[in-house]
């Protein structure tokens, strides 16, 4: 399997100390890592799609993983960031659910075969609690996507 995972995360796209203990507040948080991207067109446009799905039905896996996401044309190519929290972050869109670790996942509309296999690659990946737990307990971005890419280079 490519490591599409590994290549779109950057240790820069990642809060290991999310403020937000909302879940809209901590993907706006997770999200704001995106502006500027090459690959973001529209910040704006990009954000209102991210809600808009939230609004739509809950992004939260469970075991405290969220992938909120957005296919938009705001989008000329696939991007990912990452936040944490330790202590949680509340869903109330998914049963008072507590989060610990949201993928933000963007792509244009035309990438749907791309998005798939990161959501599945990451769904895969963190279905392990050992990795959920180093990913909780990085103290860096470099940290962070290491564990990532090594679990990556098992699958």
């Amino acid at each position: 399997m490519a490591k599409l995972i590994s290549t779109k995360l950057k240790p820069w796209l990642v809060n290991l100390r999310l403020q937000s203990a909302a879940h809209d507040g901590a993907v706006a948080e997770i999200a704001e890592l995106l502006r500027g991207d090459a690959a973001l067109t529209d910040f704006d446009g990009f954000s209102a799609a991210l809600r808009a799905r939230e609004e739509l039905e809950s992004t939260c896996l469970g075991n405290g993983i969220a992938f909120p996401h957005a296919r938009t044309d705001a989008l000329k190519g696939m991007v990912l960031a990452a936040g944490c929290s330790v202590a949680g972050v509340l869903n109330a869109r998914a049963g008072n659910q507590t989060e610990h670790l949201i993928f933000v996942i963007g792509t244009p509309q035309r990438m749907v075969t791309e998005y798939l296999a990161a959501v599945g690659a990451l769904a895969r990946l963190l279905k392990e609690e050992a990795l959920r737990n180093k990913l909780l307990s990085a103290k860096t971005g470099e940290e962070f996507v290491f564990y990532l890419a090594e679990a990556e280079g098992k699958l």
